[in-house]
């Protein structure tokens, strides 16, 4: 028998003051889920890795072969570019297309500004 349960039977049967049950703090995977991602501060990692993967899609193998997305911070994604003409025609020219995918795929909110780095 479960002993909480012998507890309320006897208790019962001694004649003494029912005990308030707790509520039930149970709740789904799909609602906890998130909450300790966000706790843990995983979210973000979970986009940084989304959008590494999908770097090479959204920009094109010649751009994806010579630049490399390598930290996403308060949405704010850092590419490391090889050459300073890549980083100028990304900086002056396809930054604006590149942010808009970006932010068509992952949201306004995971990618608000792209800072490109030579190196």
């Amino acid at each position: 028998m479960n002993r909480s349960l012998r507890a309320a039977v006897i208790a019962e049967w001694r004649g003494l003051p029912e005990r308030k049950m707790r509520p039930d703090r149970w709740q789904s995977p799909t609602e906890l889920v998130p909450k300790m991602m966000q706790r843990l501060g995983l979210r973000e990692r979970l986009y940084e890795t989304e959008v590494i993967d999908a770097w090479s899609k959204i920009v094109g193998e010649f751009i994806a072969a010579h630049s490399t997305p390598f930290a996403l911070r308060d949405g704010i994604l850092y590419v490391r570019v090889l050459q300073p003409a890549l980083h100028y025609e990304l900086e002056q020219v396809s930054k604006i297309d590149i942010l808009r995918k970006l932010k068509q795929r992952f949201g306004s909110k995971a990618i608000r500004d792209i800072r490109f780095r030579v190196g």
